[in-house]
């Protein structure tokens, strides 16, 4: 495969460009977060991820994890690599410097984070699990807790995971299992097996902190009845030392498809030792501060594995000759020329390169919002970003997952033959990122939390927010002619996305079914629309910046020729979407389950 670039200009365009980050840190008191500051940041982090991670990408895959009685080995060069990842002082980037944090902002760290899940999915995996974790625990730990557990979290000696699946329950959490029983001083003996545990052993760390969802012994039954718990690896003193092993294992590694140098887990606990977080059967609510942040998480997985693929296929596309160009012979000097020049070739490479530009910033606008919530001192900034972020947190999570399946899928098409071969990386990314629109919540549980909690959850009030932003932009451009088709075309959207919205409500209003038939096209749709709406105010960005004189003109040229494309090409899909809901759910529900198979 070829060597991995951090896009670090196209990050640069969304976040300083389109989102105004300079200014949005100053704002917030990040006076530290100067434009400068950021470069020399982003130049770090992209020598880290081109040089130390993506070599080990391709024998991780290869090696894959090792496991003997309980212990957990990581292929060759994670554990190095892991160690300067804590050296260059990359977990504490985002956290408080009570703690031992930098203090800067969460999307300076978040927005880096796709870069090194590009160079190495399996490893990134990592450090991306104590991100929540320590979120978890900054935002429901009690003042002893974050000194014993937060400062080895934010240091990076100690990594932390989450708990929630047990065999029997998948994602329908309100019937786990796990029981914790208090003990006398205060604590509690945790007993139950968890499935599915990404980094929950390895070599890499010196303690690993088990956030885990359990029932205590008087808990209501379902969801209500679930509390949260910390269990260490080893357990700890007063003073955060380690002391000796809690009676945590690990009692396999799954064989899988991809991230194969992700170790996944089963982790037994057998009356482990266990610290309560937050108030008793309040532990899903407290657990979703870690399972949003991971939803987000997955979804830069998505894109990121978007921008790999989309380098590797270009680069080949540009290199390897086959046939002529329809229009005429484009490399005299060879037997024929390259493959970009078919255009069904253009057709997969600029799928990629809309999808990359545009869900990279839908991802960093979110990560925008997340500081809002978290820094921003306007109660009411506070309250907006919020709805936003609700309602696109679904979005992100399973609009980028799902369209990265096309476009690695892509990566190896372009390749050919060549694409289906271990060593040209291709195959090895549709792997990886194939798991990614199932953990965290699968496009469909993503889907109906967004149609049916969220939106008709909030009465449409969710969707009002953030349509209202999309109508109040369009409105301040319609003066730019140029940009008014397309302008005119993402405002016929939003009224077609509320009318479809009502029109869906009172259908399950009748029948509930309607709402999980046209749950997963309605959040297609939904990612259709919202990117094509960051790529309205990308081409308009691009556009000023023409007309200033910039002596990046191609690059900007670049961004309104994908720009056409997308709105096109890529939002006229909306219109299958549309016929598909509108099709209601009888055509899935009409047929007997005893039918489905006829011989």
């Amino acid at each position: 495969m070829q060597n991995f670039k951090a896009p670090q200009r196209d990050t640069l365009f969304v976040t300083n460009e389109l989102l105004g980050f300079e200014e949005h840190y100053q704002r917030l008191g990040f006076e530290d977060a100067t434009d400068d500051l950021v470069k020399a940041i982003y130049s770090e982090a992209a020598k880290f991820a081109e040089n130390v991670l993506a070599p080990i990408n391709a024998t991780g895959d290869e090696e894959g994890c090792q496991f003997n009685d309980g212990v957990v080995t990581t292929p060759t060069g994670f554990k190095e690599a892991y160690k300067q990842y804590v050296e260059g002082g990359w977990p504490s980037m985002s956290h408080p410097v009570e703690f031992g944090g930098q203090g800067l902002p969460y999307s300076l760290a978040t927005s880096m984070a796709e870069w090194f899940s590009g160079a190495n999915h399996s490893w990134a995996m990592y450090p991306g699990l104590s991100q929540g974790c320590m979120e978890t625990l900054k935002a429901h730990g009690t003042p002893e807790q974050k000194k014993i557990y937060l400062e080895k979290l934010v240091e990076g000696s100690w990594t932390g995971t989450m708990c929630l699946t047990e065999s029997h329950c998948g994602s329908d959490l309100g019937m786990l299992k796990c029981k914790a029983e208090p003990a006398e001083d205060g604590t509690y003996k945790l007993t139950g097996t968890k499935i599915f545990i990404s980094a929950g052993e390895h070599d890499m760390s010196d303690n690993i902190v088990h956030i885990v969802l359990a029932r205590l012994p008087d808990a209501p039954a379902g969801t209500r009845g679930i509390s949260l718990f910390i269990v260490p690896k080893f357990n700890v003193d007063a003073d955060g030392n380690i002391t000796d092993r809690n009676a945590v294992k690990c009692g396999s590694i799954e064989h899988k498809m991809g991230i194969k140098g992700s170790a996944t887990c089963v982790i037994n606990f057998d009356a482990a030792n266990a610290i309560l977080i937050g108030e008793p059967n309040r532990g899903l609510n407290c657990m979703f501060v870690f399972m949003n942040m991971a939803r987000i998480g997955t979804g830069v997985e998505g894109l990121s594995a978007t921008e790999a693929a989309f380098q590797g296929a270009l680069a080949y596309a540009q290199d390897r000759t086959q046939f002529r160009s329809m229009t005429g012979v484009k490399n005299p000097d060879g037997p024929a020329d390259p493959i970009i020049v078919h255009p069904d070739v253009r057709r997969m490479l600029l799928t990629q390169k809309a999808l990359r530009e545009g869900n990279r910033a839908l991802a960093i606008y979110c990560m925008q919002l997340v500081d809002i919530t978290q820094y921003d001192q306007s109660p009411e900034a506070k309250k907006i970003a919020e709805a936003k972020l609700a309602l696109l947190t679904p979005i992100v999570k399973a609009f980028l997952t799902e369209t990265a399946q096309e476009t690695t899928s892509y990566g190896m098409q372009v390749y050919g033959g060549h694409g289906y071969i271990k060593e040209w990386g291709m195959e090895q990314l549709a792997r990886d990122t194939r798991i990614c629109t199932m953990y965290e919540g699968t496009t469909g549980i993503q889907a109906i939390d967004l149609l049916a909690r969220k939106i008709m959850g909030s009465k449409g009030e969710l969707l009002k927010v953030f349509t209202s932003e999309i109508k109040a932009y369009c409105a301040t451009i319609r003066d730019k002619q140029q940009f008014n088709h397309w302008s005119n075309a993402i405002e016929s959207h939003v009224d077609e996305w509320l009318q479809m919205t009502n029109d869906i409500g009172l259908s399950a209003a009748n029948n509930p079914d309607e709402l999980g038939a046209a749950s997963v096209d309605y959040l297609m749709y939904s990612g259709y629309v919202t990117v094509g709406y960051f790529w309205l105010k990308m081409a308009v960005v691009a556009q000023q910046k023409i007309d200033e004189g910039t002596s990046e003109v191609d690059f900007y040229n670049a961004k309104l020729q994908t720009a056409k494309f997308y709105f096109d090409r890529m939002l006229t899909r909306t219109r299958s979407l549309v016929s598909a809901i509108n099709s209601g759910s009888e055509n899935l529900m009409q047929m007997d389950a005893e039918h489905f198979y006829q011989g």
